[in-house]
Order: C-alpha cells, then structure tokens, then sequence
C-alpha cells in the first residue's frame, strides 16, 4: 500500500505540473490572441492594390483620385504627374537632404516631397500615417495644394 501512494502522488505531481506548465502556456499566449484581436479591429488602410490598381505610379495617382474625390479634394491626373515627375521623379522614396527644410531637420520626402509638419496636418482619413507611403503622400499633397492654391493642378514649382 504505501507503494501504490507513492505513485499516487507521483502521478499527482505530475498532474500539478502539467497543469502549471498549461496554464503558463495559456497565459503566455493571452498577448498574441488579444494582439490578433486587436490588429483585426484596426482599420484598414486604402492602397493602390487594394483599391484594384497597380503598384506603380499610375496606380498611386488613380488610388489617390479616387480618395480624394471621396473627401472632395480636386485635382486631375495630369496635375499630379506633373508635379510628381518634377518632384521626385516618381521615386517614393526620395528624400531632400540640402534644402532649408533638411537644414531645419524636417526633410521633404516621398513622391510630392511633403514635410512631416504638412504630411500630418493634411493627412486624408483612411491613408496611411507613413509619409514614404505612394498614396498617402500624393493624397495629403493634393489636400494641402487644394488648401493653398486650389487645386494640384495650379502648381507648378516647388511649393
């Protein structure tokens, strides 16, 4: 008899720490299921691709009409082109590193070379918060061009 307690408990023991191991499992993996929650709540956000274009220059252009005629933002292809080739030459991920903007430590970047200060103030509601990103840039540019000239179109120069 004391044999078959002795195992009893043995297997008791065991039990108890297959329990404790679980339980840490289970609350180890408590983050990343509310992480998963969490990210599926998170809205998203509106891409070249997602919207049905190509990732590609004309894509970004006809991603960002679209938004901004949703918000009422004008602006035409050709307005955008224009500005995009001369200011970037299509490159989103251009960066000014020598004029007064770089100099005071907010660089002009993206296609439309948007300082941060104006890429946040003129941010469109369903872009992304990522300025380098092709339709957020534009879409945020175009917004701050409709502000200060009217429309996109009406810019041509540095602005």
């Amino acid at each position: 008899m004391p044999a078959a307690a002795h195992r009893r408990t043995r297997t008791a023991r065991l039990a108890r720490k297959l329990a404790v191991a679980g339980t840490g499992v289970a609350v180890l993996a408590l983050p990343l299921i509310g992480a998963t929650s969490a990210s599926a709540a998170t809205p998203t956000v509106v891409t070249a691709t997602s919207l049905g274009y190509a990732n590609n220059l004309d894509g970004w252009i006809r991603a960002s009409l679209q938004v901004m005629g949703q918000h009422g933002i004008p602006g035409t292809y050709n307005g955008i082109y224009r500005n995009v080739i001369r200011e970037s030459s299509g490159n989103p991920y251009a960066i000014n590193l020598w004029d007064s903007n770089a100099a005071a430590g907010i660089p002009s970047k993206g296609l439309l070379q948007v300082i941060d200060p104006t890429f946040r103030a003129y941010h469109v509601d369903g872009t992304s918060w990522d300025s380098y990103d092709p339709v957020a840039n534009i879409t945020a540019a175009c917004n701050y061009a409709a502000d200060r000239y009217g429309s996109i179109d009406n810019v041509f120069s540095a602005y």
